[in-house]
């Protein structure tokens, strides 16, 4: 594998495993309370968004095995730019649903 391609990879599964760690024994409500631990995994998804869209331009036939690249992507650009629109209920629930799939894409394409 190309090594761009390996550490762009690498990127997203450590950003996703320091979002687990963060969130670890945490509940909605504590995550609602502590604008310190939003901001962290925000920024953390922030770095996968822009992993996962440099690798799709890098390689375009890989991104695919990535469900909802495109999605993550988009929530990337949400957090960026239109971060007064950012619902902490909707990226907790991402957190706890949609993290651990991605973990395991991006597993098995290491």
């Amino acid at each position: 594998m190309q090594l761009e391609k390996r550490k762009l990879l690498e990127d997203i599964c450590q950003a996703a495993e320091a979002i687990g760690r963060y969130t670890k024994g945490k509940n909605l409500d504590n995550y609602l309370a502590d604008d310190q631990l939003q901001a962290s995994v925000e920024r953390k998804f922030e770095i996968i968004g822009e992993a996962l869209n440099r690798l799709s331009h890098l390689d375009p036939e890989m991104i695919e095995a990535i469900d909802d690249y495109r999605k993550i992507i988009a929530f990337r650009n949400t957090l960026i730019h239109g971060y007064s629109a950012v619902d902490n209920r909707i990226v907790w629930g991402i957190v706890k649903s949609h993290l651990p799939k991605l973990m395991n894409a991006i597993q098995k394409l290491l």
